[in-house]
């Protein structure tokens, strides 16, 4: 039986073919970029039909090749705090809110939870901009439909495809509405977002699987008897497929944004372990929970110094990198998207300090991806509290395979901790084939996971930023 696994992200639209074994199948991959639609207000959207209109031709791409023959299983990573405003008829009423939005404010003379620590605890959430609470009262407010329904991207390319798509506690955990142990949503955080929980999502059942609806049944027969799992939210399904299941691993991840995160098992009524005041807890799946810290930084920022910069590419950017010396004399915020719970920072608070006359392009990118740096390396120690021995980390995520250079500067401010990465570009699909196949604990023994060429650092005068 072949895997079909979809990967929902921010920047583009995936769809791959695995073996058996979550192994992609060579040129069985169809892609789709999407436009991320940002502006100096902090605004962060995708438009929704256009993105479900992206993954339809990702399917029909597949199909066409012949690689959705032997698909038994479908199984989506997707991007955790998305949501879209629903009008009567189904149809979106506007914008997909992604989490790089920074524009939604609690409501004036809102007095939040009335027990904050508590609500972090049960929720592993915030009352925070990222999540449902704040963001349903602040779309509610800017538009004309007095009561729309309120769905994640997920829930709505989905339910388009599907004969029923309810929410997964993956996904759900991501709204910041789920109380975590129960498995339910959070009344609470309900009132605060101004929401009944029959106006949200149904909640998807362990060992839920739904089906295509008869439509797409018949444009795509070979996946007419396939079952399509409950998605997971994308930074389950990296560390997943980073290999990073349990606590003695922690995963990295740098693709468009950053994030450092460690699973743990905790079945669905079972105590949840302590967590710190500065980081967050989601779902993996009914059995796993996932905590760590995100940044609205990452491959986007990598991204935008080589653009506006005008850097070189491939290996001589690389090889510049390595010629650049040492940058720690400068002084950098990275956070040029604004923070991510429970920060708020806004977008545009970026800063760079301590610029001379000789300071270069390639010195300005060393700074500003060391910075990043720092920040995970901070938050590491933070989910590592209470754990005897620090904690083995996994490197991942399509811009840092992307660059030797950066893998080996983390590989250095990480010290003494083991730094791996892993080479598989695609950790997303593979974690959530793994979690659709019930086999998240065999992920410790995935393959793919090596070490960090630290030549870089060996090198007098090529030190990586701290």
């Amino acid at each position: 039986m072949d895997i079909l696994a979809l990967d929902l992200g921010t920047s583009s639209v995936r769809g791959l073919v695995l073996d058996a074994d979550a192994v992609p199948r060579p040129g069985a991959l169809a892609r789709r970029k999407v436009r991320l639609a940002t502006g100096d207000d902090g605004a962060g959207t995708l438009d929704g039909a256009g993105y479900l209109a992206c993954l339809v031709e990702c399917l029909d791409e597949l199909a066409a090749g012949g690689h959705l023959r032997a698909v038994g299983l479908v199984a989506t990573s997707a991007q955790w705090h998305s949501v879209l405003p629903l009008a009567a008829d189904g149809t979106p009423s506007g914008p997909v809110l992604t989490w790089l939005d920074t524009r939604p404010t609690p409501p004036v003379g809102g007095a939040g939870p009335a027990d904050p620590d508590d609500y972090h605890r049960r929720t592993g959430t915030w009352w925070h901009r990222c999540y449902w609470s704040v963001r349903l009262p602040w779309l509610r407010a800017r538009g004309g439909d007095v009561s729309p329904r309120f769905v994640g991207l997920a829930e709505y390319v989905l339910g388009a495809l599907l004969d029923d798509a309810p929410m997964s506690m993956s996904l759900a955990s991501g709204t910041g509405l789920l109380d975590l142990r129960r498995l339910d949503w959070d009344a609470e955080a309900c009132a605060l977002a101004g929401v009944r929980p029959d106006r949200l999502p149904s909640l998807a059942p362990a060992g839920w699987h739904g089906r295509l609806n008869p439509e797409h049944a018949r444009r795509w027969p070979q996946l007419a008897e396939a079952r399509w799992a409950a998605p997971v939210g994308d930074g389950a399904a990296s560390n997943v497929g980073s290999g990073c299941v349990d606590e003695s691993r922690a995963a990295v991840t740098v693709g468009t944004s950053a994030a450092v995160r460690v699973i743990q098992a905790v079945p669905a009524g079972a105590e949840l372990p302590p967590l710190p005041d500065q980081l967050w807890r989601y779902r993996v799946d009914h059995d796993h929970v996932v905590t760590g810290a995100a940044y609205s930084s990452g491959g986007n920022l990598f991204a935008w110094a080589s653009r506006e910069l005008r850097l070189p590419e491939g290996d001589e950017l690389e090889a510049a990198l390595r010629r650049a010396g040492d940058a720690r004399t400068l002084r950098v915020n990275p956070r040029f998207g604004g923070d991510r719970p429970p920060g708020t920072a806004p977008a545009g608070s970026g800063e760079l300090g301590g610029l001379s006359f000789g300071t270069t392009a390639v010195e300005l990118l060393a700074g500003l991806m060391g910075g990043l740096c720092r920040l995970v390396a901070d938050d590491l120690a933070l989910l590592e509290a209470g754990v005897a021995d620090p904690m083995e980390v996994v490197l991942g995520g399509g811009a840092l395979t992307a660059s030797p250079w950066w893998r080996a500067a983390f590989a250095e401010v990480l010290v003494p901790r083991t730094v791996r990465w892993q080479r598989n570009p695609e950790i997303g699909a593979t974690g959530a084939a793994l979690v659709a196949l019930g086999r998240v604990a065999e992920a410790a023994r995935i393959g793919g996971v090596g070490d960090v060429d630290r030549s870089y650092a060996d090198e007098p005068g090529t030190t990586p930023t701290r």
